[in-house]
């Protein structure tokens, strides 16, 4: 099994990554695809979605910190 390559997935941004899984989502939602294209959004959709949990996530921890320093 081939290690993972970092590409430009890993860095995006919040809003980059939210902005891109909503115009994913369109196209889906529009059809007029192929399965295969169907399938290629769906999985790139679902990466999209995990990097904007992993980023709410981190600010979770981060809020939650702050707020354990402030007590």
């Amino acid at each position: 099994m081939a290690d993972k390559k970092p590409d430009q997935t890993d860095q995006l941004s919040y809003e980059a990554a939210r902005e891109e899984l909503v115009d994913t989502v369109r196209r889906l939602e529009a059809g007029g695809t192929t399965l295969e294209e169907s399938l290629a959004l769906w999985e790139r959709g679902e990466q999209l979605a995990t990097i904007c949990q992993q980023w709410l996530d981190g600010v979770r921890k981060r809020l939650d910190e702050t707020l354990e320093q402030n007590d």
